[in-house]
């Protein structure tokens, strides 16, 4: 396939992520979106080896949206630093059926079991548990569906899903923890704000979900 590049330089490449897609290989052996960029990339440069494409940050796989790549060790080892000291923001939408307040934080621990490769709230003293952290508004509503804009201060394993799932509101799509049947996960990362790790600027990188119900009900 051909990636849906954003941005490209000696340092990031930034692109949309199809859903149902994993970030990187794993068990299923389906493709994956790391060896794809690595191949765009190949390709398009006539490297003769492997290109060196680091994974700094990954989507569920039945998640889709904007990626940021990076195509040296030190544009990777300093986008992992923002990411951990929060300069790297991640925005998202998810399209949620049961009501919740107009805007919040959601704020608890989660643990992560490999073998199910699920994730659940627990008591923050549980062992192997980590903090998890969002903010959210409610930007707007259509029937039975609203369309949550959502912030991450923190990158646990299916965190906005598990979060709203305990909160009684899954995400559509999202039968895992609990959501309404739909051809797709209603989870779309719409946008990532860094600092160039060479330039020291601040880039923002946006990409609007796909035009497939119920996206619609909310976008032009």
């Amino acid at each position: 396939m051909i990636p849906q590049i954003l941005f490209e330089d000696n340092h990031l490449v930034v692109a949309v992520k199809p859903q149902n897609m994993p970030s990187q290989a794993d068990n299923s052996h389906d493709a994956d979106f790391l060896n794809v960029i690595k191949r765009y990339v190949k390709k398009k440069y006539g490297k003769p080896g492997d290109a060196y494409i680091g994974l700094v940050h990954r989507l569920d796989r039945p998640a889709g949206g904007v990626m940021v790549f990076a195509r040296t060790s030190k544009a990777a080892a300093r986008l992992s630093a923002q990411i951990k000291d929060g300069t790297l923001k991640k925005s998202y939408y998810a399209i949620i059926t049961n009501p919740v307040p107009p805007k919040g934080t959601l704020c608890g621990y989660l643990l992560k079991d490999a073998r199910t490769n699920t994730s659940r709230v627990v008591p923050e003293d549980t062992p192997g548990a980590k903090r998890a952290e969002l903010s959210y508004s409610i930007a707007c509503s259509d029937g039975p569906y609203s369309l949550a804009d959502i912030a991450l201060k923190t990158g646990r394993s299916h965190q906005i899903r598990v979060q709203f799932s305990h909160m009684g509101a899954p995400l559509l799509g999202d039968v895992k923890y609990g959501g309404m049947e739909n051809p797709r996960l209603c989870l779309w990362s719409y946008s990532i704000s860094l600092i160039h790790p060479t330039k020291k600027e601040r880039l923002t990188f946006t990409c609007p979900p796909p035009n497939l119900f119920p996206w619609p009900l909310f976008f032009d």
